[in-house]
């Protein structure tokens, strides 16, 4: 399927600001069968000087300082995708490094020993690692209710378990604890997701995770919907946990308050 991405962020401050420093993560990724066939990233002010460079998980990294005084910067990144059918990848092993990066926990994803029970009982008992990561995605999709304003974007796994509910988020740092708390490598994937019927291609960012096996390579998960990856999906960024990928990340200096306001288009092309 070939899509259309628009990701307009707009910060805004409540006085002017001296300076600032952002990073984004907004180019969708070329991997997995999935292609970037067109990425532009526009500022107002025009005059913003954008760098480039690739983080240590593959992502592409836009980054830029504003040293003018400014009350207001707005950034549109608009971009064509093609999207297979499924995520695609070839077996094979994990490196030292990206072993100890997705089984090691986070502050996110902590290991689940004392949650475990709690999707236990919907788990079953599998060494197939794709059979075992699917059963845990059902149970986390069957434990966690969807519903927004609940957690906030420092919300970790074992408290969403507790709530009982979250956003893709949240249910994308359950999966990838309880997977990693079974012995299963696990990453955070960001990105969109395309839906038909919704009004004028409005969306939001969305969430999933990447389950490895040496026999079949990295599997794509969406435990707030309960399925694999499909067409329907734009990667954009993969790491650890959300801190890792989020969008937008920056600093400022001066004494204003900031507003953020985000609106994200996903379109069929």
């Amino acid at each position: 399927m070939w899509l259309g991405v628009e990701h307009r962020t707009v910060f805004a401050y409540d006085e002017p600001i001296a300076e600032a420093y952002t990073e984004l993560r907004l180019r969708p990724q070329d991997d997995g069968g999935q292609r970037c066939s067109s990425f532009l990233l526009t500022a107002e002010p025009p005059d913003v000087n954008v760098q480039q460079y690739v983080d240590p998980f593959g992502n592409t990294v836009h980054n830029f300082d504003v040293l003018e005084p400014h009350d207001r910067l707005t950034l549109v990144a608009t971009s064509g995708v093609f999207t297979p059918e499924g995520f695609i990848d070839t077996p094979g092993a994990l490196s030292v490094l990206e072993q100890h990066d997705y089984r090691t926990p986070t502050v996110y994803s902590p290991w689940l020993t004392g949650r475990m029970s709690e999707l236990e009982g919907l788990n079953g008992n599998t060494a197939d690692v794709a059979e075992r990561a699917r059963s845990l995605m059902n149970a986390v999709s069957s434990r966690l209710v969807y519903e927004r304003g609940v957690t906030d974007v420092q919300t970790t796994a074992d408290e969403v378990i507790a709530l009982g509910r979250g956003v893709c988020q949240d249910f994308a740092h359950v999966l990838i604890a309880a997977c990693r708390t079974v012995g299963i490598p696990a990453r955070y994937v960001s990105g969109y997701l395309y839906d038909a019927e919704a009004e004028a291609g409005h969306a939001a960012s969305h969430a999933w995770v990447d389950v490895f096996s040496e026999d079949r390579g990295w599997l794509s998960f969406d435990p707030t919907h309960d399925r694999e990856q499909n067409d329907h999906y734009v990667r954009v960024a993969v790491g650890r946990d959300y801190s890792d990928v989020p969008p937008t990340r920056g600093v400022y200096r001066g004494n204003a308050t900031e507003e953020l306001a985000v609106s994200v288009r996903v379109w069929a092309l």
